[in-house]
Protein backbone atom coordinates (compact mmCIF):
# COMPACT_ATOMS: atom_id res chain seq x y z
CA UNK A 1 0.00 0.00 0.00
CA UNK A 2 1.64 3.37 -0.95
CA UNK A 3 0.26 6.47 1.54
CA UNK A 4 0.93 9.64 0.90
CA UNK A 5 1.12 12.68 3.21
CA UNK A 6 1.30 16.34 2.09
CA UNK A 7 3.22 19.19 4.23
CA UNK A 8 3.43 22.40 3.08
CA UNK A 9 6.57 22.70 1.15
CA UNK A 10 8.20 25.58 3.37
CA UNK A 11 8.00 22.64 6.37
CA UNK A 12 9.31 20.26 4.10
CA UNK A 13 12.00 22.68 2.99
CA UNK A 14 12.97 23.80 6.53
CA UNK A 15 13.33 20.49 7.31
CA UNK A 16 15.48 19.62 4.21
CA UNK A 17 17.73 22.35 5.00
CA UNK A 18 18.42 21.58 8.38
CA UNK A 19 19.87 18.22 7.31
CA UNK A 20 16.75 16.10 7.81
CA UNK A 21 14.74 13.98 5.19
CA UNK A 22 11.09 14.52 5.72
CA UNK A 23 10.35 11.44 4.46
CA UNK A 24 12.24 9.25 5.86
CA UNK A 25 11.72 10.85 9.56
CA UNK A 26 7.80 10.73 9.25
CA UNK A 27 8.25 7.08 8.15
CA UNK A 28 10.40 6.30 11.59
CA UNK A 29 7.82 8.07 13.45
CA UNK A 30 5.11 6.07 12.33
CA UNK A 31 7.26 2.61 13.14
CA UNK A 32 7.96 4.32 16.58
CA UNK A 33 4.65 5.17 17.37
CA UNK A 34 2.92 1.55 15.68
CA UNK A 35 5.73 -0.48 17.73
CA UNK A 36 5.09 1.53 21.00
CA UNK A 37 1.12 0.54 20.66
CA UNK A 38 1.89 -2.73 19.80
CA UNK A 39 1.01 -2.92 16.65
CA UNK A 40 4.01 -3.30 14.84
CA UNK A 41 6.75 -5.84 15.80
CA UNK A 42 10.25 -5.41 15.75
CA UNK A 43 10.65 -7.77 12.42
CA UNK A 44 7.85 -5.70 10.85
CA UNK A 45 10.10 -2.38 12.16
CA UNK A 46 12.95 -3.95 10.23
CA UNK A 47 11.13 -5.00 7.17
CA UNK A 48 8.77 -1.27 6.66
CA UNK A 49 12.75 0.57 7.08
CA UNK A 50 14.69 -1.82 5.26
CA UNK A 51 17.26 -2.54 8.61
CA UNK A 52 18.95 -5.44 9.14
CA UNK A 53 18.13 -7.34 12.68
CA UNK A 54 21.03 -5.02 14.62
CA UNK A 55 19.86 -1.78 12.68
CA UNK A 56 16.43 -2.29 14.17
CA UNK A 57 17.69 -3.22 17.19
CA UNK A 58 19.91 0.27 17.15
CA UNK A 59 17.13 2.79 15.84
CA UNK A 60 15.08 1.14 18.72
CA UNK A 61 17.18 1.92 21.47
CA UNK A 62 18.16 5.77 20.11
CA UNK A 63 14.27 5.95 20.09
CA UNK A 64 13.93 4.55 23.69
CA UNK A 65 11.51 2.30 22.18
CA UNK A 66 12.43 -1.24 23.88
CA UNK A 67 11.19 -4.64 23.70
CA UNK A 68 7.79 -5.66 25.58
CA UNK A 69 8.74 -7.45 27.39
CA UNK A 70 6.19 -7.99 30.91
CA UNK A 71 5.93 -9.74 34.15
CA UNK A 72 4.31 -12.71 32.53
CA UNK A 73 6.57 -12.99 29.74
CA UNK A 74 9.22 -13.41 32.59
CA UNK A 75 6.92 -15.90 34.20
CA UNK A 76 6.45 -17.88 30.75
CA UNK A 77 10.00 -17.83 30.14
CA UNK A 78 10.94 -18.95 33.51
CA UNK A 79 8.45 -21.69 33.10
CA UNK A 80 10.24 -22.93 30.07
CA UNK A 81 13.68 -22.90 31.07
CA UNK A 82 12.27 -25.01 34.35
CA UNK A 83 10.65 -27.52 31.65
CA UNK A 84 14.01 -27.76 29.78
CA UNK A 85 16.08 -28.38 32.35
CA UNK A 86 13.82 -30.98 33.70
CA UNK A 87 14.24 -33.31 30.85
Amino acid sequence: MQVTIEIPDEIAEQIEQLGGNAKRELLEAFAVEEYRKERLSRGQISELLGLNFWETEEFLRQHETYLHYDLKDLEQDGQSVRKLLSQ
